[in-house]
C-alpha cells in the first residue's frame, strides 16, 4: 500500500478529504505463488511476522526502518522515513489454510486495508495467494489502475522472496545505498522494445540475445558495461519501453535493422547496487522510488532512470551478479 500513500502524498491531498464522508472507490490487488514446501510449512512462516525482514518487499527497502514485534508475532508495527508509520495485525485465522490481517496506516495518513493470506496444497508444494482490499477518495479514480500495478508488483516481489525464503532458507538479495554519485556519458548502439512490464524479463533478454549475436558476428567491441535504460512506465496500462545497449566508443554507420544508436548524457545520479540474481532487481528499483517520493533525492526526469550489468550471466552464479540502478538527480 505504500506507492498509494506515497502518490497521494505526492498529489497534495491533505488527510481530512478522506475522513469526511467522501464517496470511497474500491482497490483490490491478488497474487499468487507457488512453494515447494507443504501449507504448514508455509502458513507457520507467513503467521509469524517476526520472520518478514527476511522477505518483506518493503523492509528491504528501509533497513534501518524501526520495527516492533507482538510478543506472539501476530503483529507489528513499522516507523521510518521512508516507509512511513504502520501496523499490522492478524485478526483472523484457519490453520494451514488462511489468514486475515488489519492494515492501519497513519503516515502520511490514516488509512485501513483488509489483507489476506490463503495456501492452497498442489502436488509438491503451496500454493500461497496475498490479497488486499482497500478504498481511494473517489476523486484520485484515475489514479486506480496505476495503484493496482504498482502494489501487485511489491506483492509479487514480496512472494518471489518468500519463496526463496523458504525454498533457499534466505534471499539472494542485498541492496548497497551509494547514493549521490556523478556517472560518465557514453555513446551506444542498442535495441528499442515497449512491452507489458510482466514480459521484460524474457523480451530483454532476447534483446541482449541479439545484441551479443550482432557484436560477435560484426559489431564493434563494447566500450563498457551494458546498460538499460526505461523511458516509458505506463503503470496504468502495464507497459514499459526500455532501451538495451552497450556502450561504444564511436557508432558505426550502418546498423543492422531494430537497432538504434544514441547517447547517455553524463549525469548526477542517486545510485542503488543490488547483488542477486535478475528476479530480485525489482527490490533496488522499488528502494529508489520510494527514496524519490520521500524527496531524499530529486529526480531528474529529463534523463531516463538506468541500470548497469556490472558481470556476465554466462560466467557469473547469479547470487553474484551485481547491479547498479542509478536515478538521475538534478
Amino acid at each position: 500500500l505504500n506507492p498509494f500513500l506515497f502518490s497521494c502524498r505526492k498529489t497534495g491531498f491533505a488527510a481530512e478529504f478522506a475522513v469526511k464522508g467522501l464517496r470511497m472507490s474500491e482497490l483490490r490487488v491478488e497474487k499468487s505463488a507457488k512453494i515447494k514446501a507443504s501449507p504448514e510449512k508455509v502458513y507457520t512462516v507467513v503467521r509469524d511476522f517476526r520472520q518478514s525482514p527476511g522477505w518483506s518487499p518493503w523492509l528491504i527497502a528501509e533497513p534501518e526502518c524501526l520495527v516492533k514485534y507482538s510478543d506472539d508475532g501476530k503483529s507489528h508495527s513499522c516507523e521510518g522515513k521512508i516507509l512511513g508509520s504502520s501496523e499490522i495485525k492478524i485478526v483472523n485465522e484457519e490453520p494451514f489454510r488462511s489468514i486475515d490481517c488489519q492494515l492501519t496506516f497513519f503516515k502520511p495518513w490514516k488509512s485501513v486495508a483488509t489483507v489476506r493470506f490463503t495456501f492452497e496444497e498442489f502436488d509438491g508444494g503451496t500454493e500461497v495467494t496475498w490479497s488486499m482490499k482497500g478504498s481511494i477518495p473517489f476523486f484520485l479514480f484515475w489514479m486506480k489502475p496505476m495503484m493496482i500495478t504498482l502494489i501487485g508488483m511489491d506483492y509479487q516481489r514480496g512472494l518471489t522472496m518468500l519463496k526463496d525464503f523458504i525454498e533457499l532458507g534466505s534471499v539472494p538479495s542485498k541492496l548497497a545505498f551509494i547514493g549521490q554519485t556523478s556517472q560518465p556519458g557514453f555513446s551506444y548502439v542498442g535495441v528499442k522494445t515497449s512491452c507489458a512490464i510482466a514480459d521484460i524479463s524474457e523480451r530483454m533478454k532476447a534483446d541482449f540475445q541479439k545484441l551479443q549475436d550482432w557484436i560477435n558476428k560484426e559489431g564493434p567491441q563494447p566500450s563498457g558495461n551494458p546498460f538499460a535504460n526505461y523511458h516509458q512506465w505506463d503503470f496504468a496500462k502495464g507497459i514499459v519501453g526500455y532501451t538495451t545497449g552497450f556502450p561504444v566508443a564511436g557508432v558505426p554507420g550502418n546498423l543492422p535493422d531494430g537497432f538504434v544508436s544514441g547517447d547517455l548524457p553524463g549525469c548526477h545520479v542517486f545510485s542503488i547496487k543490488h547483488t542477486g540474481p535478475y528476479r530480485h532487481l525489482g527490490n533496488a528499483w522499488s528502494a529508489g522510488m520510494l527514496r524519490a517520493r520521500a524527496k531524499i533525492f530529486a529526480q531528474d526526469k529529463k534523463i531516463p532512470p538506468f541500470e548497469i550489468y556490472e558481470n556476465d550471466p554466462r560466467k557469473t552464479p547469479e547470487n553474484y551478479l551485481t547491479t547498479t540502478v542509478c536515478f538521475p538527480t538534478k
